[in-house]
């Protein structure tokens, strides 16, 4: 069932949060994720094409974001044959809160040669199987393993992209890979998606694949799965922090 949507597009061009875009971490404020998820579609919207790949998302979260409409831009950095680079900003009130660097490449022919480093598919359960959109499973505490199915419009009245679904859920890399045994101590300041190709489906998986911290600062990465295999990697660098309630 679909729930309601994180944004409302308004009269002027703003983004509008909805109750379920609250932060987590800070009463008052929107989700960081969505932030991404918002220069994710403005990117793909404007500076999209059907020949080139969103190879590299990297979303910069400098500033906590107040729950007010938020606008999005965008401008290009460099335009190539091969190689398409653009930027987005999220800015609310007291200015620029997040922004978003973009790498797409064109895509071509697949090389014939086996690269030995191919990451293997995992052996999941079916996504179908879980009756939550974020399910963590498996007994491992040093491979995390996740499905995010997301039920939720990004903005009311539009579907969700494969890149923007990707997007969203990349973010959650950060709790998968700094989560200790009991709270989630560690937040995270960016994150960087790398995809060699769009999502297949509604689901997008995570595996975590390593931590490292010392002095209050960790970096965590975690590999993108979908229900036909690896599709890319999601990396995070976080500050500890202690939640506010």
């Amino acid at each position: 069932m679909t729930r309601p949507a994180y944004f409302t597009l308004t009269d002027d061009g703003r983004f509008a949060p909805g109750e379920s875009a609250a932060s987590w971490w800070v009463p008052g404020m929107i989700h960081g994720r969505l932030l991404g998820g918002l220069m994710a579609r403005q990117l793909e919207a404007v500076h999209g094409d059907p020949g080139f790949q969103f190879s590299r998302l990297t979303v910069d979260m400098f500033r906590n974001a107040p729950f007010e409409p938020v606008e999005v831009n965008s401008v290009v950095v460099r335009e190539g044959r091969r190689i398409r680079v653009t930027e987005g900003t999220v800015t609310a009130g007291v200015g620029a809160v997040a922004r978003a660097t973009a790498v797409q490449l064109r895509r071509g022919e697949q090389p014939p040669g086996p690269v030995p480093t191919r990451t293997p598919a995992w052996d999941a359960p079916d996504p179908a199987s879980f009756p939550r959109s974020v399910t963590e499973f498996g007994e491992n505490p040093a491979r995390r393993r996740m499905w995010v199915t997301e039920k939720s419009p990004l903005v009311e009245g539009e579907a969700l992209s494969p890149f923007v679904r990707a997007a969203l859920a990349a973010d959650l890399a950060s709790p998968l890979a700094h989560r200790s045994n009991g709270e989630l101590e560690f937040i995270n300041a960016d994150y960087t998606l790398t995809l060699s190709r769009d999502p297949v489906g509604d689901s997008i998986g995570l595996e975590s694949g390593g931590h490292a911290g010392d002095s209050g600062v960790a970096v965590g990465h975690c590999t993108m799965h979908d229900a036909e295999g690896p599709i890319g990697f999601s990396m995070a660098v976080a500050v500890a922090n202690i939640r506010a309630v």
